[in-house]
């Protein structure tokens, strides 16, 4: 299914230390940069093998619990629901990060080994003094983006969708990538909201073997999407709302990622509005969620300066951009109402 998609946009993805974020921003598809990270310790040492990469791990750990998820065989590298959904078919355990790499390493060669994942783990917690020599300068232009580390074995993040723009940089072992524009939810099956295996909807097909009777619109997506197999060393920006879904295609596999919003912080994820509109507008009759649909477009979809521009300044309230002081009013505002 894989051969016959889109491929991803590549670009000379330069230095480390010389993201080309603007050019990325601006284009807002996804994109490789070959050999991005090539040079990060972490990277040379997992191509000498797994136990090097593990080995270079440990030199870093300073000991504090990590969780991570944990599943038997049957599970097949796959976080995902049981088979009713009422449930996550992985457990979630806490412990420490090399008795978890001695895991890993113990079941290197099975055939259909427990799954185990290391998931979103921020480094700077856990690993200290790795960014050293293993990491992309954001701070040189001005943005915040702590790296986290994804750590496990043949694991497949099913196809999901994350509100910041990223950059997932393959540090040891090969990942395949297949990517979805925004529009293509309507045919990529999102399950429930909650619980969810990473934190946000997943799509309910199985990649592996797509039933095409039980989601026939899967067809239209996979007119559209595009994919990739990161080697060590390469790096993936995906914009924003971009669906993905990620296959770890070797033993040991390990990302390193850099999520980056697109907002100040004072400004929430939209998810908050999501529920709100579930909750407030999804059941009303036809004509007034058409109506409010007319609303919404005047206030939020439409240009940002409409709505206000006919108001005297000092008239403009919450319909002048938000600045910090704005954004905590809103947030008082909004308790208020929702606790009466």
């Amino acid at each position: 299914m894989f051969d016959t998609l889109l491929p991803v946009r590549e670009i000379q993805g330069g230095r480390r230390d010389d993201l080309p974020l603007e050019r990325l921003l601006d284009d807002a598809v996804p994109t490789v940069m070959r050999g991005l990270a090539g040079d990060w310790g972490l990277v040379q040492a997992g191509l000498q093998g797994p136990q090097a990469a593990m080995d270079y791990l440990r030199g870093h750990y300073n000991g504090k619990p990590v969780h991570y998820s944990w599943g038997d065989p049957s599970t097949e590298g796959r976080p995902y629901y049981n088979a009713d959904f009422t449930a996550l078919n992985c457990e979630v355990r806490r412990g420490q990060l090399d008795q978890v790499l001695d895991d890993l390493a113990s079941h290197l060669d099975d055939p259909a080994p427990p799954t185990y994942y290391v998931a979103s783990l921020l480094v700077d917690y856990c690993l200290p003094g790795m960014r050293q020599e293993n990491d992309l300068d954001f701070a040189a232009k001005g943005v915040q983006a702590p790296p986290a580390i994804w750590i496990g074995n043949r694991v497949t993040a099913s196809c999901h969708y994350d509100a910041p723009n990223n950059i997932a940089c393959c540090a040891v072992g090969r990942r395949r990538f297949t990517l979805f524009p925004p529009a293509q939810i309507h045919n990529l099956y999102p399950g429930p909201l909650e619980p969810t295996p990473g934190g946000q909807a997943v799509s309910m097909v199985d990649f592996r073997d797509p039933d095409f009777e039980r989601y026939p619109r899967f067809r239209e997506a996979l007119a559209h999407a595009q994919t990739v197999v990161l080697e060590p060393g390469d790096a993936l920006f995906i914009p924003s709302m971009w669906w993905h879904h990620v296959q770890g295609l070797d033993p040991f596999t390990v990302l390193v990622n850099y999520w980056w919003a697109s907002m100040p912080a004072w400004i929430p994820t939209p998810m908050h509005a999501l529920y709100h509109a579930i909750w407030t507008l999804r059941d009303r009759p036809e004509v007034e969620k058409q109506a409010w649909r007319e609303v919404f477009e005047y206030y939020v979809f439409g240009d940002s300066g409409r709505a206000a521009e006919h108001l005297p300044e000092a008239a403009r309230n919450y319909l002048a951009p938000f600045d910090e002081v704005q954004a905590r009013r809103m947030r008082a505002l909004l308790i208020n109402k929702l606790n009466r």
